[in-house]
């Protein structure tokens, strides 16, 4: 009698199961695997994508040890898009038909990410986006299963620009209208939407546009764009790249002798400053301005919510004790953040309210957020345009800040509210941009 009623107590333990995670979201031992998707190898991966890619997995560990899912642990699926847009598509079409995860995380690359985005919407799989930030990712589209907790590359143009507005007095001016600006981009969406942005704030202020180009990522010369440069003589740059072509242009502007009051990048390669110098040098990576969400360690902890704190100062310390950087790139801060909202809210809700994990109820879980600025270790909060929004799925609290490298450390020049030093604007005399 006692072996029958255990026999039937299990039989309804695994139909219990069957029915509260199907479609394989969840496997042995409560495992809920989710797909991890990060460009590991190729021109990618040194600019931000490794270090994103690490952030993640620090949260997914830390949700493991701490129990954040109740019952539950995780269970990463992790395929490298090796900087290769039809791989990452190839890679993604693996983890949703064969490991049949509900939700994917990534990628870096706004090239993987506004192709990628329609692929999971069709196969009813979310797309957690963790740092790729093209408007085109969510913009018009109206999905449902796309949400990206990272601000958008329209807010990486107006931010370098409305920091110009503020400081056009320290380049010498009394009215931005003197103000002569050149951006120079990547070509593919990633630049195409920052640099769209620029022009839009650009022209709103009055700021001169002397010289707007585009160039292929891959490009192997970039003199002639310097060269152009020197001829329109910007007071300053506008520059949005990858990593590989960042070291190219500032190498051959240092070169060629260009001269410039400022030089502000948008994110990937820009948000790496360390790594930047060790290609480059301390004299030509000094000074220069990178837009991005703030890296963790910079945050004033004291203006954020209770727990916060520790939170961040334990991600710090496990990426150090893992990888040798006290100083990780803004990257890994998103990498861990916005998985962080994934693993301790959305999953955690989709087991608590709606009592499985699939694809449908994280989604739900993810439109259900209201976290006020302040409590995530990215600083600010999430809440998810709805469906019938332009920019159905994007955060609408996230923003980045405008940094500058000085002497080996970042500090906040904009904006003000945030700011932890004044910015050394234009270049001072000791930078070979210097006029």
């Amino acid at each position: 009698m006692k072996k029958a009623l255990a026999i039937a107590l299990g039989l309804v333990c695994i139909l219990t199961l069957l029915l509260t995670f199907p479609n394989g979201a969840i496997g042995s031992s409560n495992e809920i695997k989710i797909g991890v998707l990060f460009s590991l190898t190729g021109p990618f991966a040194p600019a931000g994508a490794l270090a994103g890619y690490r952030g993640s997995m620090i949260a997914i560990e830390m949700a493991n040890e701490k129990g954040w899912i109740p019952g539950c642990k995780i269970k990463p699926i992790t395929a490298d898009a090796q900087s290769n847009p039809d791989i990452a598509i190839r890679e993604a079409k693996r983890l949703i038909s064969v490991e049949k995860v509900p939700v994917i995380l990534g990628d870096y690359s706004s090239s993987i990410g506004v192709p990628l985005a329609p692929i999971c919407e069709q196969n009813h799989t979310v797309f957690w986006v963790i740092i790729a930030i093209s408007d085109k990712i969510v913009k018009g589209r109206h999905q449902q299963y796309v949400f990206r907790v990272q601000p958008m590359g329209s807010q990486w143009g107006k931010s370098s620009v409305n920091f110009l507005n503020e400081n056009y007095t320290s380049l010498g001016y009394s009215s931005p209208k003197d103000v002569k600006v050149a951006i120079i981009h990547e070509d593919g969406p990633y630049g195409s939407s920052v640099s769209k942005a620029n022009e839009a704030q650009l022209k709103k202020y009055g700021m001169k546009i002397v010289l707007k180009e585009g160039y292929s990522h891959t490009a192997k010369d970039l003199s002639s764009l310097v060269l152009k440069l020197k001829a329109h003589r910007p007071d300053v740059i506008l520059h949005t790249g990858y990593f590989p072509d960042i070291v190219l242009f500032l190498r051959q502007a240092r070169e060629l002798g260009l001269k410039t009051k400022a030089i502000i990048g948008h994110g990937a390669g820009y948000a790496n400053f360390p790594l930047l110098e060790k290609s480059l040098g301390r004299e030509i990576v000094n000074y220069l301005y990178n837009v991005d969400p703030a890296p963790a360690q910079i945050l004033d902890v004291r203006k954020l919510k209770p727990g916060m704190g520790r939170l961040i100062a334990e991600f710090l310390n496990r990426y150090r004790q893992k990888y040798g950087e006290a100083n990780p790139p803004t990257h890994a801060t998103q990498g861990f953040g916005h998985t962080w909202v994934m693993v301790h809210e959305v999953l955690p809700r989709a087991v608590k309210k709606y009592g499985k994990v699939t694809a449908d109820t994280i989604r739900m879980a993810a439109r259900d957020l209201d976290i006020p600025e302040g409590a995530t270790p990215c600083g600010y909060g999430v809440k998810f345009a709805p469906p019938e929004h332009e920019y159905a799925g994007q955060n609408l609290r996230s923003y980045p800040v405008v940094m500058q490298w000085v002497n080996g450390k970042i500090e906040i020049a904009w904006p003000s509210a945030l700011q932890t030093a004044k910015p050394k604007l234009p270049f001072p005399a000791d930078s070979p941009f210097a006029p």
